[in-house]
């Protein structure tokens, strides 16, 4: 079943650097709200063939949406970018795929005709705002076991990954960690890390202004026997370790989405084609198996199968996560069609922003690949859902195709 109306173009993808969520971080006196406003004016200074009255909407998410992370992100991001006050904005929240489906819900909205360009993204600080803070979760969902209770803390639900699925092993997460380390230093190294970046000026009280153009998180040189032994925080003697999770990381992240007719008017590249989409539900406390019904449903309704699919970004909440996901497609761990350029492992995840930085890895690597023709960006999400998003590569030439 393919969806119908106005085909859908990623133009542009852009995001910061991503910070540590720690007092000495990058960002620890930069608001999130600039943040994110900082990525959408550089999104639009690489962009300027769109004229700004052509944009019918900004979707901005945040997991924590209080604060300087709240007050309807879309509409208060667009204001401070200098976008027409006619340009309506609104804020999503799906935790972790916030960006993702801030991306698909203006992409419906081209595809049917109501706008013709949309600005989509995320933001998450989460030094400022760590994961469920301020939260108060309905006392129902334990007292009525309607959840288990491991699933409020992720790092618990990946722990339940390994107990479900023995085949899962430390081993097996220790060394996919070390290679997402491996992958994205090898990524910097060649250029393919850093065309996406907005340099960030930060504040500092004492050392007064810098100006952040690197990710943070990184660990390179991370080996396989300095990460045995370290302590499992989720669980005593459990399997998940902070090598195998993705650090705790502030940072934003911006697309530009437009109807292909019109990016076509305007003289605006293309990178890539929505083809289809699907976001499902899972036990919330196996949260990391959520990619795998995801990207079933929505390679269902492009009617393609795992074999056509040349190229896959899937967040690293957890390796094990990952892992699963490997397992259910028949994929191997270390398949080159997997985050070619390293993951969230590595690079962090700063939560509702991470589904645009799945997007711009993926259109870097589509036209360093034009063999390849559809690839996916998938995530688990916090609750117990999953997300896919399936892309066709514009610069894809049956010539060299694989």
């Amino acid at each position: 079943m393919a969806l119908h109306g106005r085909d859908v173009v990623l133009v542009d993808a852009a995001r910061s650097p991503f910070g540590r969520a720690r007092p000495d971080g990058i960002y620890a006196h930069t608001r999130a709200d600039d943040l994110a406003v900082a990525v959408v004016r550089d999104l639009l200074r690489r962009n300027p063939g769109l004229p700004v009255d052509r944009i019918g909407e900004v979707a901005f998410a945040a997991t924590t949406q209080s604060g300087d992370q709240g007050l309807t992100l879309g509409r208060t991001v667009g204001l401070l970018a200098g976008l027409p006050q006619e340009v309506p904005g609104y804020a999503v929240d799906r935790m972790c795929a916030g960006a993702m489906t801030a991306v698909t819900q203006v992409a419906a909205s081209i595809k049917i005709g109501t706008i013709d360009a949309a600005l989509a993204g995320g933001v998450e600080h989460m030094g400022r705002h760590p994961l469920g803070a301020e939260a108060d979760p309905n006392p129902r969902f334990m007292t009525e076991r309607i959840v288990d209770s491991d699933a409020l803390v992720m790092g618990a639900t990946a722990e339940n990954l390994h107990d479900r699925y023995p085949e899962l092993t430390k081993e097996r997460a220790d060394a996919y960690g070390v290679a997402s380390q491996a992958k994205y230093a090898a990524a910097l190294e060649a250029g393919h890390i850093g065309p996406e970046l907005v340099p960030i000026g930060v504040p500092d009280p004492e050392r007064g202004w810098g100006l952040a153009t690197a990710d943070e998180p990184p660990r390179p040189g991370t080996t396989v026997a300095g990460v045995a032994d370290l302590p499992t925080p989720f669980r005593a003697g459990g399997r998940v370790t902070a090598a195998t999770s993705s650090p705790l990381t502030d940072g934003a992240t911006a697309a530009l989405l437009v109807a292909a007719d019109v990016a076509s008017e305007l003289g605006l590249a293309a990178r890539m084609r929505l083809v289809s989409y699907a976001f499902t539900g899972v036990a919330p406390e196996l949260m990391g198996i959520g990619p795998v019904p995801a990207t079933r449903r929505a390679l269902e309704l492009a009617g393609l199968g795992i074999e056509d699919i040349g190229l896959i970004e899937i967040n690293e909440a957890f390796a094990v996560q990952v892992l699963a996901f490997l397992d259910a497609f028949g994929i191997a761990d270390d398949d080159p069609r997997v985050n070619p350029y390293g993951g969230a492992i590595a690079v962090g995840h700063p939560l509702a922003a991470s589904g645009v930085r799945l997007m711009a890895q993926l259109a870097r690597a589509f036209e360093h690949n034009p063999g390849v023709r559809y690839g996916i960006t998938t995530m688990c999400v916090g609750l117990g859902q999953g997300g896919t998003v399936i892309w066709e590569n514009l610069h894809h030439t049956e010539e060299q195709s694989r």
